[in-house]
């Protein structure tokens, strides 16, 4: 049973429509949505040096913002289920509960979905961080590709 939380407070129950392990990605279509929808605005990918920001519950801290640069693109890293490829690293702090969240451009626009925190030694803080971009984002959940 899958359940999601909006902003404003309200949750519902979700059908998960697609998943895609290798891109480790995951589409839900949640059972009834709040009065209010914003809908996300997409970016293209960011170029290294570029501001980003991470929004998500880091270690259950709720609705938290961690800002920092894009350290490199297309890198590979590994995971329990093989390898994630073509990620965004970036230096913004990260930790469990940001996974999932969006990485914002410095213009708002969404350029990845946080996805990982290199933790070699499981040392805390240790802050780089891995986003899928958007446009693998948007391809394995069905839509076009950048």
């Amino acid at each position: 049973r899958i359940q999601i939380a909006f902003a404003d407070g309200t949750s519902a129950g979700a059908t998960l429509l697609v998943s895609k392990p290798d891109s480790d990605i995951a589409v839900l279509a949640p059972d009834r949505l709040p009065d209010l929808v914003v809908p996300a605005v997409m970016g293209g990918p960011p170029p290294v040096g570029d501001a980003v920001s991470a929004v998500g519950n880091p270690l259950g801290l709720t609705h938290s913002l961690t800002a920092g640069v894009v350290s490199a693109t297309d890198r590979t890293i590994p995971t329990g289920r093989g390898q994630l490829s073509g990620l965004i690293q970036f230096d913004a702090a990260v930790n469990p509960g940001n996974s999932g969240g969006p990485l914002l451009n410095r213009a708002g626009q969404v350029v990845g979905i946080v996805t990982a925190l290199a933790n070699p030694a499981n040392q805390d803080f240790v802050g780089i961080g891995f986003a899928v971009p958007i446009a693998t984002a948007g391809g394995a959940a069905g839509g076009p590709q950048q």
